[in-house]
């Protein structure tokens, strides 16, 4: 899976929460100062082919979707950065990311939770 730049990220995101969108409705999402209507074209361009996004057409109006769960990128980019910068060691992931993220009492307790929770399938 190719790597999107920040700015087709933004794009993928809003498109992620609506699930679909024209133009005005990617153009909508953005915070002002909007980016230029050219600015998100080109960007769709790019990502269309890259195949993170398609459309449909109605007349001269594209409906655009992503063709990519967020949860497939995402964890693909983890397992990458697990990869590259951890030499495949999930665990020195965890033990940076838990010490060097300056989490709370409250968000260590629900990550072990959550963990707990992965360890009980794992056994089953």
């Amino acid at each position: 899976m190719q790597q999107l730049t920040n700015a087709e990220e933004q794009v993928m995101e809003h498109l992620w929460k609506l699930e679909k969108a024209f133009m005005k409705d990617l153009l909508e999402a953005y915070p002002k100062p909007k980016p230029a209507t050219t600015t998100i074209a080109t960007l769709l361009k790019r990502m269309i082919d890259k195949q993170f996004v398609a459309y449909n057409e109605f007349g001269n109006s594209r409906e655009y979707y992503p063709l990519v769960k967020k949860t497939d990128y995402f964890s693909k980019h983890v397992n990458g950065l697990i990869s590259n910068f951890f030499n495949n060691s999930a665990s020195q992931f965890a033990s940076f990311f838990t010490t060097e993220t300056n989490l709370s009492q409250t968000e260590l307790e629900e990550l072990k939770k959550i963990i707990d929770s992965e360890i009980l399938k794992k056994k089953k």
